[in-house]
């Protein structure tokens, strides 16, 4: 037991190292929805939550967690770079990036996960907990002050990260459920520490061109409920089939702070985001799984409620209202994916390999009458690619010494692994007609093209 606790202790310890790194700049994507929390399933197109086999199964599926042995760590980051052009209908034409050529740092993940019957609970045999950090909701944009529609964004950020305590439990040999919170906060380390909307004044509360600003800050509570059913196991007892749901409930974040002119104080201001409800289904499918070899073909299908957006409307301390309706409407996503492992390899003994491949088809949630550039939205397509290399106790790392050494003292770890990753994001060209007024500015062509990469290093104990 105390070694258990040796193992918990700086288990934590690395969490949080882990959480303040990866959190310490905002999510950074062009839709609202972080999908990739964890660069193994980003490599698979992030259809996972039926396989749910390392520590990021506290995203995709809490029930997953029994899957997983004594103590286990990962921690991971993302870099996101990537334009969108536009061009109105008049000729006219800019673009926006993601505060640069690519966000730095990108969004992360950390995550800690037990298996209570190893570390001797034995009338707990059944249970593993975990925590985990993520950043599953966030967006950076940012367009020219001289943009043709300044008046309505120059810059719009979300740094939001959610934190995870999570318990799972395997209820009959093939049936395992899992469940969690999700505390959805702002941290000073985490970008601005706040949520910001930035334009340039036309007039009216502040002078034309000023630079106006909108911050606020929150925190809200949500949880996620998962289950992982195995349908059919092979000779071996390994599973072949297995079928996962996934629900993430609502969330309503009151972002309170203030309306900003040239950065002095107008009016303390407040609004309300909703985070919408998810539904994930999978099954996935191991055409080969043996001692030396494993191929996995899986398919999820979220349900993304964003009909709970129905406003952005900014309230001010004085009565007054910014109006700034959404209506925006629920979607689906598709995603596809598929890993080849290798277990057995003559001139890598003790190491394991893994190719990965999948491809995400998501719509797009905002109509073309409330479409703002700060949130660019159009029909996706992600193509994914990744690969994953484990190293076993008794393998050698660079051929200097066994990966079971890389540990201080007694904490000797039983892996060791690093999993790549790399996704194209190919918006399909959005035309937008049909606004009036003011918003007259954002109509016209936009296209988006998005490139995400990134890492997670695993350890087992």
């Amino acid at each position: 037991m105390n070694r258990a606790r040796t193992h918990l202790r700086v288990g934590l310890t690395i969490l949080v190292l882990a959480g303040f790194v990866c959190a310490s700049s905002p999510a950074s994507a062009q839709v609202p929805r972080v999908y990739g929390q964890g660069a193994a399933a980003s490599g698979m197109g992030n259809a996972f939550a039926a396989q749910a086999d390392n520590p990021s199964a506290l995203h995709y599926n809490p029930a997953g967690m029994t899957q997983l042995r004594g103590v286990q760590m990962m921690g991971g980051v993302t870099f996101v770079g990537g334009t969108t052009d536009f061009r109105s209908p008049t000729g006219l034409s800019t673009t926006g990036d993601h505060d640069g050529a690519f966000a730095w740092p990108g969004p992360g993940h950390g995550y800690i996960t037990a298996n209570l019957q190893d570390l001797g609970v034995s009338f707990l045999n059944r249970w593993t907990v975990g925590v985990g950090i993520t950043t599953p909701f966030g967006s950076v944009m940012r367009w020219p002050d001289d943009s043709p529609f300044q008046a309505l964004t120059t810059f719009t950020a979300l740094p939001l990260f959610d934190i995870k305590p999570t318990v799972a439990y395997q209820l009959l040999p093939d049936l395992s459920v899992g469940a969690g919170a999700d505390i959805y906060t702002f941290a000073s380390f985490f970008g601005e520490g706040h949520a910001e909307l930035q334009s340039v004044s036309p007039g009216g509360l502040a002078p034309a061109g000023s630079r106006l600003e909108f911050n606020g800050k929150d925190t809200a509570p949500g949880f996620n409920l998962g289950a992982l059913y195995t349908a059919l196991r092979n000779g071996d007892g390994r599973p072949v089939a297995n079928l996962a749901v996934v629900y993430r409930s609502q969330a309503t974040l009151h972002l309170d702070g203030a309306l900003l002119a040239n950065g002095v104080k107008i009016q303390d201001a407040t609004t309300t985001l909703v985070l919408p409800q998810v539904i994930t289904g999978g099954i996935a499918v191991w055409p080969v799984r043996n001692n030396e070899r494993e191929w996995k073909v899986e398919l999820n299908v979220d349900y993304v409620g964003w009909k709970s957006v129905r406003n952005l409307d900014i309230h001010l301390a004085n009565g007054a209202v910014i109006a700034q309706p959404q209506n925006w409407k629920s979607t689906y996503a598709i995603l596809v994916g598929t890993e080849h492992r290798w277990f057995k390899i003559d001139r890598l003994p003790g190491w394991e390999i893994a190719l990965r491949a999948g491809y995400t088809n998501q719509q797009t949630q905002v109509p073309d009458l409330t479409f703002n550039p700060g949130v660019p939205s159009a029909d996706l397509h992600v193509i994914s690619t990744g690969i994953g290399l484990l190293c076993q106790k008794n393998g050698s790392f660079l051929g200097l010494m066994s990966c079971g050494s890389l540990g201080i003292g007694a904490l000797k770890p039983k892996l060791v692994g690093v999993d790549l990753f790399y996704q194209a994001f190919l918006y399909e060209p959005r035309t937008i007609a049909g606004n009036t007024g003011i918003r007259t500015s954002v109509n016209g062509r936009y296209d988006s093209t998005l490139h995400a990469g990134g890492f997670s290093v695993r350890i087992s104990f």
